[in-house]
């Protein structure tokens, strides 16, 4: 029967992890971490997602806040209040929400946080130093939450073949450079495919360890993913569904039900990499706050 890697119960664990290095760190008189995120507009899952995070820093002791702006702020506005979050020596981590509204540049926003309160890891500086396999940088949020649910759950990449589908610099492309580092959670032998891969299910049936973030709903089938297979789904759709009182439901990209016989150990979806995502997060923040008390 297959292990299911239920992320919400990693988390948990992890965060209790947190909690108590935060409280021992406050005990010896230093302040607690502080985490700002940046909440701009009304859009409904964006203000689910900036909750579970506030939620997550009180479980663990942060000194979390979320400063909301109207869809209307000005780019110039926008980069302005960054600024002045970059100054503020009590400030940890900081994270913009995404998306934007169409008149900001994301790029810009990104890349005006400082690479060091940058706990999302989409700043360049820091994907750069990703690529370099520099430890030193903050790795991006939902790829370092996955090698954190694998640690929980005993599962090694080390000289594994990974398979990762999907190229977005959100998770795809980080994910196989954190899998092929030279790391403690790395050293697998890495194929990254994406939409222009021919034959892309001859690549997924190699896969000791398959990740999945397409964000196309039931994509992998049973008959993409070899026996045996480590399966990490990273998809997030909503689909209808009006057996659900609100309408819809989270899917995978991967065909839970289908693929679940065949493999060693999978992710659900709700509850999978969504919980490790906000771990990474916490993680990373943790990291950058005691490297100033080192």
């Amino acid at each position: 029967m297959a292990l299911v890697l239920d992320g919400s119960l990693a988390a948990a664990s992890i965060r209790l992890q947190i909690a108590e290095e935060v409280k021992a760190y406050v005990a010896k008189g230093h302040r607690a971490p502080g985490l700002v995120a940046i909440l701009v507009g009304e859009d409904g899952a964006s203000q689910t997602y900036v909750g579970a995070k506030k939620t997550a820093c009180d479980e663990v002791g942060y000194a979390g806040d979320v400063r909301r702006f109207p869809a209307s702020i000005t780019e110039e506005a926008l980069l302005a209040e960054i600024e002045k979050i970059n100054q503020d020596e009590s400030i940890d981590g900081l994270i913009v929400q995404l998306p934007l509204p169409k008149h900001i540049s994301e790029e810009k926003v990104t890349q005006a946080i400082l690479p060091g309160k940058d706990v999302d890891g989409f700043h360049d500086i820091n994907m750069g130093k990703l690529a370099k396999g520099d430890e030193a940088g903050v790795k991006p949020a939902t790829p370092y939450g996955i090698t954190l649910l694998m640690k929980h759950y005993g599962i090694e990449a080390n000289g594994k073949h990974v398979v990762v589908v999907g190229r977005s610099n959100i998770v795809g492309r980080p994910m196989s450079m954190l899998l092929s580092a030279a790391a403690p959670y790395g050293n697998a032998t890495v194929t990254l495919c994406h939409s222009r891969t021919q034959n892309l299910a001859a690549f997924t049936r190699e896969a000791d360890i398959l990740v999945v973030a397409l964000g196309k709903p039931g994509f992998v089938t049973a008959d993409m993913v070899k026996d045996g297979a480590v399966v990490i789904d990273v998809g997030t759709t909503r689909v209808d569904d009006a057996s659900r009182k609100s309408g819809w439901r989270l899917c995978g990209d991967v065909d839970y039900e289908a693929v679940l016989p065949k493999v060693s150990a999978i992710t659900p979806v709700p509850k999978g990499v969504g919980p490790m995502t906000i771990t990474g997060l916490m993680m990373n923040t943790l990291e950058v706050y005691k490297a100033k008390f080192a």
